[in-house]
């Protein structure tokens, strides 16, 4: 296999984990690999992200943010 074969995959500055339970739930955000802080709602990672200097334009889009156990709807412990 040649490098040019191999589809490129662009990791996401943002990453938030799968859903952990507390009340109420919450998910851990991390930045370039570093966590960051928690967020209860979707608008926690745009804010943990823009305090880091990050603009996230597209939660859908998965170059800027990874969602990882359940997409940016997914806020319940299962």
């Amino acid at each position: 296999m040649t490098e040019s074969s191999i589809p490129y995959i662009s990791p996401a500055r943002v990453r938030v984990r799968g859903v952990l339970p507390g009340d109420p739930p919450f998910r851990i955000v991390e930045i370039d690999g570093e966590v960051v802080g928690t967020a209860r709602f979707m608008t926690d990672v745009l804010l943990l992200a823009s305090a880091a200097g990050i603009v996230i334009h597209d939660l859908d889009d998965p170059d800027e943010v990874r969602w990882v156990g359940g997409g940016k709807f997914h806020w319940h412990a299962t």
